[in-house]
């Protein structure tokens, strides 16, 4: 390491551009990192260079720079460098260093979180467990994990599958010899094959590790191969029960792995990052993926200070990122190109296929997150002034031409669960804000099955006949969220109520976000960073999480009931495993007799495909009778 000292004759508190020509030539031309110190030793930067002298020469010769830069070099009293033997080394470097010291005027991570591990500890048998500390012992830790509920739910996941042990005993070749621990009640129940009493050796047991890390990483191929191997071994000894055990084990697996997000099984192992930079501050987000699986998604905020571009701030976040995700994977996908940032690391900018795809997911992300903050922030206006609350209303009142100004919004949006039970829910902001009292739910009466229009139009209907009855003020902007087809539905209710022109309603369109006017074949679109659709998608949001729990509320009160339980010969156990495996009503409906056979059985498979298969709602058995 060397340096380039004060001059201690110089009174000013910075270093000027004579005093750097003066040791310009002692930089060397070579590559590293350098720091820049203030006149009281405080680090102020970190910066690498493929030359120093060039990189650092650069502060000091420019004749026009940004502000921040500016105030920058004003403060440089001392130089200090290190020199290294790549441009690789310089960038692993750079990031440790700013890691540690986390200088001033450096790219700072607004990421200060410790994130959750699986451990193997080090031990005869070893347990696994979730923790946050990192010890050096010899354990083996798996992650780190962005959530711990996520974590929490993978690990009862693998102790349905795999049997691991989960008690304290110290199970060493002595205490196990010596008959010292009994068998307690996870062996019993099938979770541990008890290796306290030397049921289970340890070469045994190690198999169970080998797939729970299979499993953590999303290969989950080699488990379930695993698993049918141990099938066919039971089948061929007689051993059906323990084989029926395995089959449950496998569907567990193929039940987890449909749930996951499956890229692509031919892509491996590849890391995805994109970036939002708006102003000072770059959002990052990044997703993992394994064996053609995602199996981690994390977005970080970083806050620029020197007017870093897009492309080094991007850098800076993979370098960190991959770092405290301990990735291995040696493609990086992005958005931009990057600098050699490792050795033996591509970077490749998708134009189509698989890889795009990827890409935009991220890029998706991404958006979302910025969004949840500026919602976040939005949500905090209760503290300004009038005046200050109302400035998004005026521009909405400009942006959509509206009569008035939108104090008063209502938004309705249409709901079912399992291709089934409409129901429909309206929120309604007052000043910009959520007015929670005035939210509203409703069942929906007069519609026989699933109908969007006939739903919408029977609700809106309630709604305004009963504003109109009670003399209640009506909002000045009516959303309905849906397009046009929900709002020409709507609009039939309110020319049945003669309240036509009394106010606007508009219609927003689920997947680009355009809004239509009744009668325009044209939709308006507003600018994606403007305030007014920041609030339109503030007041959509609400209303989707509304109706949602309002849902969930009578699924959990035993309200609905699924339409598989009214087939006759079919009950509640068979109803609930059809769904559980195909997701929906409405994909059941949708199967072969030999799929719904293999599921639940001949006789009860041929049941539902005749209720389904002769479009009336009754079986082939009830329609000869009638006959």
């Amino acid at each position: 390491m060397s340096g380039i000292p004060q001059n201690n004759q110089e009174a000013s508190a910075y270093m000027t551009q004579a005093e750097f020509q003066q040791i310009s030539h002692t930089i060397p031309l070579a590559p590293g990192i350098y720091k820049y110190f203030d006149s009281g030793e405080t680090l102020l930067y970190v910066g690498k260079a493929k030359s120093l002298r060039k990189r650092v020469g650069s502060y000091f010769s420019k004749t026009f720079t940004s502000y921040k830069t500016h105030e920058l070099v004003q403060r440089i009293r001392r130089i200090e460098f290190t020199i290294v033997d790549s441009e690789q080394d310089a960038f692993l470097l750079e990031n440790a260093l700013i890691k540690q010291f986390a200088p001033r005027y450096n790219i700072n991570l607004k990421d200060d979180k410790t994130y959750p591990y699986l451990v193997i500890k080090k031990e005869p048998f070893p347990r696994v467990f979730l923790t946050r500390t990192r010890i050096s012992d010899g354990s083996e830790y798996l992650g780190p994990f962005t959530s711990v509920g996520k974590v929490r739910e993978l690990l009862d996941f693998i102790r349905m599958t795999i049997p691991i042990r989960t008690c304290k005993l110290n199970l060493t070749e002595t205490n196990i010899s010596k008959g010292k621990f009994k068998v307690c009640l996870e062996y019993h129940l099938g979770n541990c094959k008890g290796p306290c009493e030397g049921l289970q050796s340890s070469e045994d047991y190690n198999v169970g590790l080998q797939q729970l890390k299979n499993l953590m990483k999303g290969n989950l191929a080699p488990v379930i191969q695993q698993f049918r191997t141990e099938q066919q071994q039971h089948a061929r000894l007689m051993e059906f029960e323990k084989a029926a055990q395995i089959q449950k084990k496998i569907e567990y697996l193929e039940n987890y792995q449909a749930k996951s997000v499956i890229v692509s099984r031919h892509l491996g192992n590849l890391d995805v990052f994109s970036i939002l930079k708006d102003g000072d501050t770059a959002y990052v987000n990044y997703l993992m993926v394994q064996h053609g699986t995602i199996v981690q998604t994390h977005t970080i905020q970083l806050e620029t200070h020197l007017d870093e571009e897009e492309d080094e701030v991007l850098a800076f976040a993979v370098g960190q990122l991959r770092e405290s995700f301990n990735s291995l994977a040696s493609e990086v996908i992005a958005p931009v190109a990057l600098p050699d940032i490792l050795e033996g690391l591509t970077v490749t900018i998708p134009k189509a296929g698989e890889k795009k795809k990827l890409l935009d997911l991220s890029i998706k992300n991404v958006n979302y997150f910025q969004e949840e903050i500026r919602r976040k922030k939005i949500l905090h206006l209760e503290g300004r002034s009038d005046m200050e609350k109302k400035q998004v209303l005026y521009r909405l009142q400009e942006d959509l031409h509206l009569k008035e100004v939108p104090v008063h919004i209502e938004c309705f949006d249409n709901s079912n669960f399992q291709g089934s039970f409409p129901v429909s829910a309206m929120v309604c902001f007052r000043d910009g804000l959520p007015s929670k009292k005035d939210y509203r739910h409703f069942n929906v009466k007069t519609v026989e099955g699933i109908n969007d229009f006939a739903t919408m139009k029977e609700v809106v209907f309630r709604r305004y006949k009963r504003l109109r009855d009670e003399n209640t003020p009506l909002p000045q902007l009516v959303i309905i969220d849906g397009g046009k087809g929900q709002l020409g539905a709507a609009m039939e209710s309110i020319r049945e109520l003669d309240l036509t022109g009394k106010m606007t309603v508009v219609g927003l369109a689920k997947n680009e976000e355009e809004i239509f006017f009744p009668g325009d074949s044209e939709s308006v679109k507003l600018p994606y960073n403007s305030e007014s659709l920041k609030l339109i998608r503030r007041v959509r949001d609400e209303v989707h999480r509304f109706g949602i729990t309002f849902h969930r509320n009578k699924r959990s009160k035993g309200t609905f009931r699924n339409e598989l339980e009214d087939i006759k010969g079919i009950g509640k156990s068979t109803a609930d495993q059809l769904l559980k495996t195909f997701r929906s009503v409405a994909n059941v409906r949708q199967q072969s007799l030999e799929i719904l056979t293999r599921e639940i059985g001949q006789a009860k498979a041929k049941i539902v495909w005749d209720y389904f298969s002769n479009g009336t709602g009754e079986t082939s058995e009830n329609l000869q009778e009638k006959d």
